[in-house]
């Protein structure tokens, strides 16, 4: 009887102690999936869509951290520490500040290849798709100047520049592969150059009060008709397609985030990015709620 009695006492503790382990390896068991963000409207915005997408395909939930100062500097780090489990990256600045390579010569396939077997090897971390847009230095010039002398790239710009007024950010017209490589390589000869605030060249550029000022191609004043981005024909930018830069233990933690964090391969063009952008920074809307009507646009989560 004694004997019973224990080996029931005995299968009823081993039953709560695989209810209880089940109860606890389910997704919400886990923690939330730790997300990071740069200091920048694009990098919020990338956030929020790669939350809702997490929240809306999967049974996990998800954290962001957003504006983490210094940006890649102070992210790498908490990465590999596991502070974060993701954040969204650009190819040539995991390739140059993290992995210390120089990008001269090397094709943007062979980057990204690079790139997802040595932050594999080294770090234990691997890129899941190309969102699809390139945030990297541009040239533009106003409609008005576009449209007059008939400018879509770069070398045309050479042809007409010595009638023009450049206006760019201090920092942009001093560095050595900023202004001055520019023009060794285009052979620009500017009327004029002026140093304008980096909050108002576009303004300047709309005014009239210079004709071509450097930016990146997500801005969000690059969304406008009033602007036009020159094709950079002999390709002197290094390219910086965005990607999401994630732990490998998360996935096999969270054994759908691969899957899900696919869903933002090819999603975004330059001119959609800008867009976005604009409507936070111009527009005074809410970065979750862009990011939701764009996904919710594209089919990928419901919308309000």
């Amino acid at each position: 009887m004694k004997t019973a009695k224990k080996l029931i006492a005995l299968t009823l503790t081993l039953l709560m102690v695989l209810a209880f382990t089940a109860c606890g390896s389910g997704p919400e068991a886990k923690g939330p999936i730790k997300i990071a963000t740069k200091p920048m409207t694009e990098q919020y915005i990338l956030g929020e869509m790669l939350k809702l997408l997490i929240e809306e395909k999967t049974d996990y939930t998800a954290e962001i951290t957003k504006g983490v100062g210094g940006g890649t500097s102070n992210i790498q780090p908490a990465m590999e520490k596991g502070d974060f489990d993701l954040y969204p990256e650009y190819t040539s600045s995991g390739w140059m500040m993290v992995l210390k390579h120089d990008s001269a010569g090397v094709s943007d396939e062979e980057m990204f290849e690079k790139l997802q077997s040595e932050y594999s090897e080294k770090y234990g971390m691997t890129w899941v798709g190309l969102y699809g847009f390139n945030n990297t230095f541009t040239i533009a010039v106003s409609k008005k100047t576009a449209d007059q002398y008939h400018l879509k790239t770069g070398s045309d710009l050479a042809k007409v520049s010595d009638k023009l007024v450049f206006g760019g950010n201090p920092d942009y017209i001093e560095r050595a592969d900023g202004f001055p490589a520019l023009c060794d390589i285009y052979g620009y000869e500017f009327k004029d150059v002026k140093d304008i605030d980096i909050g108002l060249k576009y303004q300047a550029l709309e005014k009239g009060d210079i004709d071509v000022t450097n930016g990146f191609t997500t801005d969000a004043q690059l969304s406008r008709d009033t602007v036009r981005v020159l094709e950079d024909d002999k390709h002197y930018q290094v390219n910086y397609f965005c990607s999401t830069v994630v732990r490998e233990d998360a996935l096999e933690t969270y054994p759908e985030l691969k899957e899900t964090l696919m869903l933002m391969d090819g999603i975004l063009t330059d001119r959609e990015m800008a867009g976005l952008n604009d409507q936070v920074e111009n527009q005074g809307k809410e970065d979750v709620d862009v990011a939701r009507e764009f996904l919710a646009e594209k089919g990928l989560v419901k919308g309000e």
